[in-house]
């Protein structure tokens, strides 16, 4: 049977502009300002970009020339690198569905928010607006509770056009998508940071965030912090840069094409943290409050600490689109990325096209969402399954990938020479090192500190029969989901990979 051609990428800056606008998310906007200032403040940014050079570019190459050379999804990938390793893809894509169900939530309720900062809807009360009056939050954890029209509408809205686009395809959907939005993106958050810079008060906050705390440096602690840090904002670890690089050209350059990508996510988390911190100094002067009594991450942030800044602020529902409709931008470019691993994967596996594939299992990935998490018990479920997905998820899945392909397999040359061959910049010794021995070393030391504050104390004191069926439950089931599918046998073995540029260059010198 003949196999479809595989798509490819419009040009290089067609792919460079996916995997930046997929590593930029919302971790960049709410999780990197808070770690860093929790961290060392201006001292930070010294474990971060070692972090950044040993480990997060080291893992983005890798990823990059599974998906070149094999030019195929996750499961496929790793199944041609060895049919045992395939369990790895499958864990991946179960991983990318769980996260997918999520994630989309949140842009539903930034959807929400910009309508909300015209006119301040939260009142003098954010924090029971979002909670109590938007969310109609649940007492208990563990029940699911009615349905919230406020979240559910615009979660539909946000998987009509997230499915839309990856219907289109690679370069008509995903790549023109990115093409528009990110461009959008850096606009608007620039606009949002010049405005933070001028308010009263900002240069408060970007000593707060600035200032070095260099005895942090011996803690290592905020090591681990970096390397965390690293690892979930560029988009590795769960199959995305395999599967965006396996639409790549023969030729492409991956080692700079990484460079390239790493970077703009490290400079966009930079400007971000820049844009917080001015803000939260406006919102220190204003309340009479100590800039570290404000600090928060993640929801928090977002939809409770900057609504309270937006109501206090001249033009504060200008700044409030500005905010929440990046927030929108730099989550749907994102969530684009992560539903295309479940798409590619299942293309690969059954040869479906790929519209019946969007409809059929996308068509899944939106019910799932929209089943569980715009209810009243929704914060939950979200909550916890972040937690647990991203630590003993991602993290878990970036170990074994580094023992499998590096310890076990010892593909590390061979990717290296794949890299090489068509890369301006020639990855040393120093590459294989980083990822045989300090990237596992750094992941298993963040896993087992993890596990061990878990044993500790449960997660935010959730019950143990919530955290169980799902912190643990959930992060146990998508190990398990890839191992179960790893065992069904393929109907039609996939054919081999189309030789590497590598073995080919050899090939032609050995004048075979």
């Amino acid at each position: 049977m003949a196999t479809k051609p595989r798509e490819q990428w419009g040009s290089r800056y067609g792919f460079l502009i996916a995997a930046i606008g997929s590593a930029i998310g919302l971790g960049n906007i709410w999780r990197f300002p808070a770690e860093a200032y929790r961290n060392g403040g201006g001292a930070f940014v010294l474990p971060y970009l070692i972090a950044l050079v040993s480990a997060g570019l080291p893992l983005l190459i890798l990823e990059y020339t599974i998906g070149r050379r094999y030019r195929k999804s996750a499961p496929a990938a790793y199944r041609a690198m060895a049919k045992p390793a395939q369990f790895i893809g499958w864990w991946q894509v179960a991983i990318c569905f769980v996260i997918a169900t999520y994630y989309a939530v949140i842009l539903a309720w930034a959807v929400r928010f910009i309508g909300f900062s015209f006119g301040e809807k939260w009142g003098d009360d954010p924090d029971g607006f979002l909670f109590d009056t938007f969310l109609q939050r649940a007492d208990t954890p563990g029940s699911f509770g009615g349905f919230v029209p406020g979240v559910f509408w615009p979660l539909l809205v946000i998987w009509v056009i997230t499915l839309v686009i990856l219907g289109l395809g690679v370069r008509r959907g995903i790549e023109t998508a990115n093409k528009i939005f990110v461009p959008m993106l850096v606009v608007f958050f620039l606009i949002l940071v010049v405005r933070a810079l001028t308010l009263d008060g900002a240069v408060e906050g970007l000593n707060a965030f600035f200032t070095p705390d260099w005895d942090a440096l011996t803690d290592g602690d905020v090591w681990v912090a970096a390397y965390g840090q690293i690892f979930f904002s560029l988009s590795v670890g769960f199959g995305i840069m395999i599967t965006y690089a396996s639409y790549l050209r023969s030729r492409s350059d991956l080692s700079g094409s990484a460079m390239v990508a790493g970077l703009s996510n490290s400079s966009f988390e930079l400007l971000a943290g820049i844009g917080v911190f001015s803000t939260l100094g406006f919102m220190a002067q204003a309340s009479g409050l100590r800039i570290e009594e404000l600090v928060s991450d993640g929801v928090g942030l977002a939809f409770v600490a900057f609504p309270t800044i937006i109501s206090q602020m001249p033009a504060g529902a200008f700044f409030g689109f500005l905010f929440f409709t990046s927030l929108v931008i730099s989550g749907l470019t994102s969530l684009i990325s992560i539903v295309q691993v479940i798409i590619a994967a299942v293309e690969d596996r059954t040869g479906w096209g790929r519209r019946r594939t969007v409809a059929i299992v996308g068509g899944a990935t939106a019910l799932a969402s929209l089943l569980v998490y715009p209810r009243e018990g929704g914060l939950y479920f979200l909550d916890i399954a972040d937690r647990f997905i991203n630590r003993y998820g991602i993290a878990l899945a970036g170990l074994v990938v580094l023992i499998t392909v590096g310890w076990i397999l010892r593909r590390l040359k061979q990717q290296q020479e794949e890299a090489d061959a068509t890369s301006a910049i020639h990855l040393g010794r120093w590459w294989r090192f980083c990822l045989g021995v300090i990237t596992p070393i750094v992941l298993a030391v963040f896993l087992v500190d993890s596990v061990r504050q878990e044993l500790n104390e449960n997660y935010e004191g959730y019950s143990d029969g919530f955290v169980l069926a799902a912190g643990w439950g959930v992060a146990g089931a998508a190990l398990l989901f890839g191992i179960l599918v790893s065992l069904i046998p393929w109907r039609h073995e996939p054919e081999p990979p189309p030789g590497s540029v590598a073995d080919v260059e050899k090939n032609e010198r050995s004048g075979s």
